[in-house]
C-alpha cells in the first residue's frame, strides 16, 4: 500500500512536516508494509517555505533588514528549476514586533525585498511569495525600495520607511528597480479579496490586528490613498483592486510596477510541490489540520487535498485536533473517514502538550478502522 501524508500545520502544536511525520509513524504501525510519502501543504502563509523544503527545494537563509530596522536572518528556498520561495513574514512578520499603534505605523517590508532580490542573485527566474502574518502596512513599498524605487517629499528628500509616511511622499522614482523583475514570474498567494484603501482595506481590517488604533488605522487608510495615487501616476496601474489590501496592502507594488499574479494561496502551493502528481500515484491519502470545522469547509487546505483524491477516486482520511465537521458534510467533500486528537487523548490538554504523540495513535486507528 502506498500512501500519501498530506497534511497542514496544527496551529500553535505541530508543523505540516511534524504532523506529517507523526502520521507517517501511525501509519508504520498499523502496516508495516505501507510505502509512506510525507508532503506537507500549506494556504500560502506560514508554512509555505516548509512545504517547499519538503517538496526538495534548498533551504537558503539570508540577513535582512526586520519591520523595525533590527538584523532579521530569514529563510527562503530555490527549486532547482529557478523557482525561489519568499515568506514574507520571516523578514517582515509580527512576530519579530510588539504591536502597538507605533509599531503599526513605522513598520515595513524592507527585508522582503532584500530576500527578492537575493532569490534574483542566486538565478531565480520565478517568484512564490506567501504574504501571511505580516507586521507592516506600507502597501509593500518597502520592499519596492530595496528593489531600487526611490520615494521622496516635495522638498526631494528620501521619505522615512513605514506606512504613516506614504502620505508625505510626492513622487516615486522606478527608474532603478531592478531591471530583472520585468523578466520575472511573480505570485502571489492571497485568499483575501480586501483592496487596498477603504471600509474593507489593509488598514480598517487588518490594522487593529498589528496594534492600530482608531486614529492610527485613519493615518495608514490615507497614507496608502496617497500611495495608490503615486502608483497610478507613476505606472498607470490601478492597485485599489480586490486582493490588493493582503499583508497590509503588500501586493499593491508589485501589481503595479512587476508582472505579478494573486493566486488562492493552497492552490499555488499544491501546484509548487506538485500534490496533483503525488495524489495520483498513490493508495490512500491521509491529510490535517487543527480543527477540522465549517471553516474547512469553505477553504481548501485538507478540504482542497481530498478533493483531490476524489478526483483520482482514492479514498482521503482526515486527522485533526478536534472535528466539528459533520461526517455527511466531510464525506462530500471527499473526507470517508476522520479522527480528533481529543478523542484519543486522556486529556484535551494532552492532545496540545504532546501532539505528535496522540496524532500518531490517532493516525494508526484511523488506518487500522479503514482498512479492517
Amino acid at each position: 500500500m502506498r500512501v500519501l501524508v498530506a497534511p497542514d500545520k496544527f496551529k500553535g502544536t505541530l508543523t505540516g512536516r511534524q504532523a506529517g511525520e507523526a502520521i507517517a509513524a501511525g501509519l508504520r504501525r498499523a502496516r508495516p508494509d505501507a510505502e509512506v510519502v510525507v508532503l506537507p501543504i500549506a494556504d500560502g502563509g506560514e508554512g509555505t517555505l516548509e512545504a517547499a523544503v519538503s517538496a526538495g527545494a534548498e533551504l537558503r537563509r539570508t540577513e535582512v533588514r526586520g519591520p523595525l530596522d533590527d538584523t532579521v536572518t530569514a529563510g527562503w528556498a530555490l527549486f532547482d528549476d529557478g523557482r525561489a520561495v519568499v515568506e514574507t513574514a520571516l523578514a517582515s512578520g509580527l512576530a519579530l514586533v510588539d504591536p502597538d499603534p507605533r509599531t503599526a505605523a513605522a513598520a515595513h517590508c524592507w527585508g522582503v525585498g532584500e530576500l527578492v532580490a537575493a532569490a534574483l542573485d542566486a538565478g531565480a527566474r520565478e517568484l512564490v511569495l506567501g504574504i501571511g502574518g505580516s507586521a507592516m502596512t506600507d502597501g509593500g513599498s518597502g520592499a519596492l525600495r530595496a528593489l531600487g524605487a526611490r520615494l521622496l517629499d516635495a522638498d526631494g528628500a528620501e521619505v522615512p520607511l513605514g506606512g504613516a509616511a506614504l502620505g508625505r511622499a510626492a513622487t516615486l522614482d522606478v527608474s532603478g528597480l531592478d531591471p530583472r523583475l520585468a523578466s520575472t514570474r511573480i505570485s502571489i498567494a492571497c485568499d483575501v479579496d480586501n483592496p487596498l484603501t477603504g471600509p474593507e482595506g489593509a488598514a480598517a481590517v487588518f490594522g487593529p490586528q498589528k496594534g492600530a488604533d482608531p486614529a492610527t488605522v485613519r493615518l495608514l487608510d490615507d497614507a496608502l490613498t496617497r500611495w495608490a495615487e503615486l502608483l497610478r501616476a507613476t505606472t498607470g496601474v490601478d492597485v485599489v483592486v480586490p486582493g490588493s489590501g493582503a499583508a497590509g496592502g503588500f501586493p499593491a507594488a508589485f501589481l503595479a510596477t512587476t508582472p505579478t499574479r494573486l493566486v488562492n494561496g493552497f492552490d499555488l502551493v499544491a501546484e509548487l510541490v506538485g500534490l496533483a502528481d503525488a495524489v495520483a500515484g498513490v493508495d490512500l491519502v491521509l491529510t490535517g489540520e487543527g480543527s477540522l470545522d465549517a471553516q474547512s469547509l469553505r477553504g481548501k487546505g485538507p478540504i482542497g487535498v481530498a478533493e483531490l483524491a476524489r478526483q483520482h477516486g482514492i479514498d482521503a482520511l482526515a486527522l485533526a485536533g478536534v472535528v466539528s465537521a459533520g461526517a455527511e458534510e466531510l464525506a462530500a467533500r471527499g473526507v470517508v473517514g476522520s479522527a480528533a486528537l481529543v478523542e484519543v487523548a486522556p486529556t484535551r490538554e494532552a492532545a496540545l502538550t504532546e501532539a505528535a504523540r496522540w496524532l500518531e495513535e490517532a493516525a494508526a486507528r484511523l488506518l487500522t478502522a479503514h482498512t479492517r
